[in-house]
């Protein structure tokens, strides 16, 4: 079903609700941080020639929109079939989530992976025993997948999960919609480095996640 924006508001009050607040830039993505590193896994969502989704876990390692995986697994074929990707979110103890919607781009650019490495990853390579496929930061195998987001998504609690509850509990029987907190959303155009500076330059609206690969097993 096509509606209008307007339509949309009055047919969809908690969306309406939750989306009605003008928060600062820099006050969204400093929220946007706090949800991810508070959340601790995220799942890399890509597509298949086939059209399948396919989705597996990655840990939260720093702070910037890279990852670094083994090219072998199946996800790089699918990036290569389909560059679109999602990345979300989720803290269980708020219903905090994020949802990254954008596009990847694989490289072996080793000053990339020597910055971005940490034994952590070895566990998941492995060492082959051939002498090449060491499960170091030289191992052919390892690669770096940038997402480039087109736009995040997210929502963040204002309240506690009792006050939530309550809240949600008082408008059903009052017969209103609420929302117990915030659904934002950052756009790559928002971020334009000409308008807002070096401090979005770093990482070209990658908002600030480092992922290292907590799964191999797709």
């Amino acid at each position: 079903m096509v509606v209008t924006a307007e339509e949309r508001g009055r047919l969809d009050p908690y969306s309406r609700i939750a989306e009605s607040k003008d928060v600062p830039l820099l006050q969204k993505i400093k929220d946007l941080q706090t949800v991810v590193k508070t959340a601790k896994t995220g799942m890399l969502v890509t597509r298949d020639s086939n059209g399948n989704l396919h989705s597996r876990a990655m840990a939260p390692a720093n702070v910037e929109a890279r990852l670094l995986a083994n090219n072998v697994s199946c996800k790089f074929e699918e990036i290569e079939n389909d560059s679109h990707v999602n990345v979300s979110f989720f803290d269980p103890s708020s219903t905090d989530w994020a949802s990254y919607s954008g596009r990847a781009r694989v490289t072996q650019d080793k000053e990339l992976i020597h910055q971005h490495w940490s034994m952590f990853i070895s566990g998941y390579i492995g060492n082959l025993g051939d002498g090449v496929h060491k499960g170091d930061k030289g191992d052919p195998r390892v690669a770096v997948i940038e997402i480039i987001p087109d736009e995040i998504k997210y929502w963040i609690s204002e309240q506690s999960r009792i006050s939530r509850t309550a809240q949600v509990a008082t408008s059903a029987v009052l017969g209103k919609a609420t929302a117990p907190g915030e659904l934002r959303t950052i756009r790559k155009e928002e971020v334009s480095p000409t308008y807002y500076g070096e401090i979005f330059m770093i990482l070209n609206f990658r908002i600030q996640i480092q992922l290292a690969e907590a799964s191999t097993k797709v």
